[in-house]
């Protein structure tokens, strides 16, 4: 049986936005993901996955460490002797595709985002980048998530004629389904998402404080793992009744139940929003940014707004631009949304081009 190794920073990000691609590779190949662990381990191998685990800095930029990690992709590697290497993340992108390089093994590699280090014009961008360039350099397809990505990519010649553009990471249509809209005098908004700076906690919760203080019918929730400066604000934004944090929740379907919106500020250098595509396939409107990512899942007045990035006065408008449709409107703008993923963001999408890439590489 021919062999695939999926590569990753963690293995939960790889059950939550490649299960059916793995899925899919189980059924034909012996799957063995390299990631440390992030959780779901149990279902990887449940699913037919051998998980090696990798202890490793993934985020930090010691010289020493990344050149441990470099032969620590090439060991495994040697070790596994894998017919096609599937990557994904920037450092098993660089890493592992300058190690898959060495060892002359056929390699796919997914941008998932450019991360702040690369988007930014720093010290640490003019490093990545010859990085970026001697990692892909033999890769058999380089994927991306959209087409600002594929642009600075193309302009910095990272790639040349071997890339092509997927749909994100796609939605599973089948496990997030259509839900009724809710019913009620309440408008519930909801931010799901990683409780940081970048991904626009600022300007939701200002936004949070002007609506709820003029439409006292609104409630605005937070759901996500939070950096500690931010903690002591969102106690006493919920001490002085402007927000619900509830934490980290696995269950979001649940949370898409009983939400009318979802606000999405974010200005992080994003492959393509999965909470944008899951709001929009149980048809929920979105609002969002006019930044790469996210603005390609939203459909302007139509499936929910675009906003300014950084700008909570623009955000402000747009909801009580929301707060003005009536419930029926509302709840087309969700189908709307509903619709244009089917269109354009089913994960099948994905899974198909996946196979296809792979199996013309064994």
């Amino acid at each position: 049986m021919k062999k695939v190794l999926v590569i990753n920073n963690g293995t939960a990000g790889l059950f939550g936005f490649r299960q059916e691609v793995l899925e899919e590779l189980c059924k034909n190949y012996a799957v063995t993901v390299l990631a440390k662990d992030t959780g779901n381990k149990n279902d990887l191998e449940k699913m037919g996955c051998t998980v090696i685990l990798a202890e490793l800095e993934y985020h930090g930029t010691n010289p020493f460490k990344e050149l441990s990690l470099i032969r620590f992709y090439k060991r495994a590697i040697k070790k596994i002797k894998p017919d096609i290497v599937l990557t994904y993340t920037i450092k098993p992108n660089i890493y592992a595709g300058m190690s898959c390089a060495a060892l002359n093994v056929p390699y796919i590699a997914n941008i998932t985002g450019l991360g702040t280090a690369v988007e930014k014009d720093s010290l640490i961008q003019k490093i990545t980048i010859p990085l970026y360039r001697y990692g892909l350099r033999k890769a058999k397809k380089v994927f991306f998530q959209n087409k600002d990505n594929l642009k600075f990519m193309r302009k910095h010649k990272i790639v040349s004629d071997n890339y092509e553009l997927l749909p994100g990471s796609g939605v599973n249509l089948e496990r997030f389904k259509l839900m009724d809209y809710p019913i009620g005098e309440k408008v519930e908004f909801t931010f799901i998402s990683r409780v940081m700076k970048e991904k626009g906690i600022d300007q939701y919760l200002e936004a949070a404080k002007t609506i709820h203080s003029k439409y006292p019918n609104t409630v605005f929730h937070v759901y996500g793992k939070c950096d500690g400066q931010y903690e002591s604000i969102l106690s006493k934004m919920m001490d002085d009744g402007v927000i619900m944090y509830h934490g980290y929740t696995t269950d979001v379907i649940s949370v898409h139940a009983k939400s009318s919106c979802t606000i999405h500020p974010s200005y992080y250098p994003e492959g393509m929003s999965n909470v944008i595509l899951e709001s929009a396939a149980c048809g929920r409107p979105v609002i969002t940014t006019d930044r790469a990512g996210c603005r390609e899942a939203v459909d302007n007045g139509i499936t929910g707004y675009i906003v300014k990035q950084r700008d909570a006065q623009d955000l402000i408008k747009k909801i009580e631009e929301f707060l003005s449709l009536d419930w029926e409107q509302r709840r087309i703008m969700g189908i709307q949304g509903r619709l244009k993923v089917e269109r354009e963001f089913d994960r099948n999408i994905v899974v198909n081009r996946y196979m296809e890439e792979v199996e013309s590489g064994l």
